[in-house]
């Protein structure tokens, strides 16, 4: 029997999330073999060391890409993009992948499917056909075009990836492996660790067991990166103006991520908030432990839009990084202003009519998404559909 060489590429901490339990399924797959490369910001200290949570959980790293620039500025995005395209061509001439699958839609896995495609290596993207603000909007849709197959998150996605000339018999609705986590979170919910003993983290000892708490996200917007100090401003206001316990997590490697931890440290030391405390990053199952226990996610995370609507977690999403993107009841927009960001939490934490969401899978992904690497005939090649 053929063992299929299956590359995954994971560049940043949301990522792992996203794929984590399809590589559970293709590592176990009797047809499958799984290549691992970590590369970008999933291998930085000041962006969570998400590659110690992937080696924690048993996975044997093939290769790691060192290949961030420093800058947080458009510049620095296109030359770590360009430098990745670089070191990810010459893993990929080692390792000799049959496959290689790039996930979703961060600014730097496009460098993934060029170094792929231009070495007639097939493509494989998770997650295509989505609608969102951000340069992500441009490079989702550049990764289709690359990739050979398509294994999307919903049907309204399967439409759009089928619209931009596809073949139908290479784009799969899957679901998204990010809520086979959170289904396990669903089955127990359990809060079952102390967030700040076990993570560590900066800032005060919150009150979060008798109070309650509430969880930020909030990263800066790479079409709006001048902007990104002065949008995180508006949000540590509101948060600190409420008292309310929270726990915020730092924000990913992008354009502006400077103005916004710049934002979060000036503001820490001028005002030194008694209620919030700062996290890099965490366990993805523990996050969502997390989320699922608090009062409310407030941001512009995608977390806020996928996993968040599967557990019925109520939503604040701030801005357009997420704009027009498909969501549950759960979800409620606000602009960065203050006192928008103040009445939309309020709203938020009294609601009574907010439910689950399936739109973005069942808690079965992984397991599709290893038996259809397994018995599908991937080419290299492909003819637009129309």
């Amino acid at each position: 029997m053929s063992i299929k060489k299956i590359c995954v590429v994971v560049t940043a901490r949301p990522s792992y999330s996203r794929i984590k339990t399809a590589l559970t399924a293709i590592k176990k797959h009797p047809k499958l073999e799984l290549q691992l490369v970590i590369a970008g910001s999933a291998l930085l200290g000041r962006y969570g060391n998400a590659v110690d949570f992937i080696e924690k959980d048993g996975f044997k790293i093939d290769e790691k890409v060192f290949m961030v620039l420093e800058g947080e500025n458009p510049t620095s995005m296109a030359k770590t993009t360009g430098l990745g395209v670089m070191e990810l061509a010459n893993v990929f001439y080692k390792l000799q992948p049959d496959s290689v699958v790039t996930i979703a839609d961060r600014f730097e896995t496009i460098a993934t499917s060029i170094a792929a495609s231009y070495q007639n290596i097939p493509l494989i993207h998770i997650q295509g056909g989505e609608v969102t603000g951000n340069i992500d909007e441009k490079v989702r849709h550049a990764n289709t075009k690359l990739a050979d197959l398509h294994l999307v998150a919903s049907e309204e996605a399967k439409e759009r990836v089928l619209k931009m000339g596809e073949n139908p018999e290479m784009v799969f609705n899957t679901g998204c492996p990010s809520i086979d986590l959170a289904a396990e979170i669903k089955e127990n919910p359990k809060l079952d660790f102390d967030p700040i003993k076990k993570y560590g983290g900066v800032g005060s000892d919150v009150n979060w067991k008798e109070e309650g708490y509430i969880v930020v996200m909030q990263h800066p917007v790479t079409t709006e990166y001048a902007s990104a100090r002065k949008d995180v401003e508006q949000t540590l206001k509101a948060v600190h103006e409420l008292g309310i316990p929270t726990f915020w997590f730092w924000p990913n490697v992008d354009a502006g991520s400077d103005g916004t931890s710049g934002g979060i440290r000036a503001f820490r030391e001028i005002y030194k908030p008694n209620n919030i405390h700062f996290f890099k990053n965490m366990e993805p199952e523990d996050f969502l432990k997390l989320l699922k226990n608090s009062k409310c996610l407030i941001g512009n995370s995608s977390a806020g839009i996928r996993e968040c609507s599967y557990l019925g977690v109520p939503v604040v999403n701030i801005g357009s990084r997420q704009n027009r993107r498909q969501r549950g009841n759960n979800v409620l927009n606000a602009n960065y202003n203050k006192n928008e960001i103040i009445k939309a939490i309020e709203n938020r934490i009294t609601s009574k009519n907010i439910t689950s969401s399936t739109i973005y899978g069942d808690g079965k992904s992984g397991e599709r998404i290893a038996e259809i690497l397994a018995n599908t005939n991937i080419k290299f090649y492909k003819t637009i559909n129309y």
